[in-house]
C-alpha cells in the first residue's frame, strides 16, 4: 500500500479483499473511527464480535506487525490532528500553492463536501431524521465553543418545522434544569469537532443517564462522545486556515432539516402558515414598495 495513505485510507482500500470476519471488524472500526481502536485488543474484538486473532490478522494485512504497531500509527495520526490553530496554520502555510486563497479554500471546501456526503451511511442518516420527526420526542441541541453556532442555527429552523426544540446553553450551570426535563427517548443533538471539549462529553454522559438518544455530529477523527451516541455523523473539516471549516456541517444540518420537514409536512405546512400570519401582524419584515 502507498506509504502516504492514512490508517483509515488503508482500511477502506483493503475492504474488498478481507474475509467476512475481517470486514466485520474493519466496518466496526470505520463506523467508530478512531475511538474503537484506541482501547485494548480484547475490548475491540468483543465490540465488533470477532476473535482477537482476527484483529491481529487485519492489522497485518494493513501492513502492521500487529495490533500495538497499528495502534501506534493510529495514535500518531490522531495526535497530529488534534492540534492548535497555530499548528494548523504552520502545517498548511509552508507549502502553499501559488493560487489565490479564494481558490484554495473553495477547493478544500468542495473536497470536504464530497468526502462527507460520500461516507455518510444513508440508513444512519434516515434513522436520525426519523428520530427527529417523531413529535413524541423532544429535541435538545448544543455545541462547543465554535460549533455552538451550528446548534443555534439548527434550533432556529427546526423550531419552525416542529414543536419542542430547545437550544442548550454552552454554560454548564444551565444544564441541570434542562436535564431535569429531559425524558427517556428525547433526542440530544451534539456538535463536537477537534479539539474536543470536556464539557460536551460531560453533558452527553449526563443526558444518556436520563435516557436520551444522542446524535453526534463530529469530524472524521470522531469525538470521544461517540462512545455514548446512538448515531454518529462524521464530517470532513480541513481547510487552509488556522481553523477548521464548518461548511460540510452546515450542509448536513440543512439536509437534515429538509428530510424532517418532508417527513412532517402535514404538520409543518400549518405551522409555516401560522408563522407567516404572525410575521404579517407584527410587521416583522419590511414590505417592498
Amino acid at each position: 500500500m502507498d506509504a502516504l495513505m492514512t490508517v483509515e485510507d488503508k482500511m477502506r482500500a483493503a475492504l474488498p479483499d478481507l474475509t467476512r470476519a475481517e470486514r466485520q471488524l474493519a466496518t466496526h472500526i470505520l463506523r467508530h473511527y478512531p475511538v474503537a481502536a484506541l482501547g485494548s485488543i480484547t475490548a475491540l474484538a468483543k465490540a465488533s464480535e470477532v476473535s482477537t486473532p482476527t484483529v491481529v490478522r487485519l492489522c497485518q494485512k494493513l501492513g502492521y506487525r500487529g495490533y500495538p504497531d497499528y495502534q501506534s500509527a493510529l495514535r500518531g495520526e490522531v495526535e497530529a490532528m488534534l492540534v492548535s490553530p497555530l499548528a494548523k496554520h504552520d502545517r498548511w502555510a509552508g507549502g502553499v500553492p501559488d493560487t489565490h486563497i479564494l481558490n484554495r479554500f473553495a477547493d478544500a471546501v468542495v473536497a470536504n463536501l464530497q468526502a462527507t456526503l460520500g461516507q455518510i451511511d444513508h440508513a444512519e442518516f434516515d434513522a436520525v431524521a426519523d428520530l427527529m420527526a417523531d413529535q413524541n420526542r423532544r429535541i435538545f441541541a448544543m455545541g462547543g465553543r465554535i460549533t455552538h453556532a451550528m446548534a443555534d442555527y439548527f434550533v432556529t429552523l427546526m423550531k419552525v418545522v416542529r414543536p419542542d426544540v430547545t437550544l442548550l446553553s454552552d454554560m454548564s450551570n444551565t444544564w441541570p434544569p434542562a436535564l431535569l426535563d429531559m425524558k427517556a427517548g428525547d433526542v440530544l443533538l451534539v456538535f463536537d469537532i477537534r479539539r474536543y471539549e470536556n464539557s460536551v462529553l460531560q453533558l452527553v454522559e449526563l443526558a444518556v443517564e436520563q435516557g436520551a438518544c444522542v446524535v453526534l455530529v463530529t469530524d472524521r477523527w470522531v469525538s470521544p462522545a461517540a462512545t455514548h451516541a446512538r448515531h454518529t455523523l462524521s464530517c470532513h473539516v480541513e481547510a487552509p486556515s488556522a481553523w477548521d471549516s464548518t461548511v460540510s456541517i452546515l450542509v448536513l444540518i440543512e439536509t437534515l432539516l429538509a428530510a424532517v420537514q418532508s417527513l412532517t409536512w402535514d404538520q409543518t405546512e400549518g405551522r409555516l402558515k401560522r408563522l407567516e400570519t404572525l410575521y404579517d401582524r407584527s410587521r416583522f419584515f419590511r414590505r417592498h414598495r
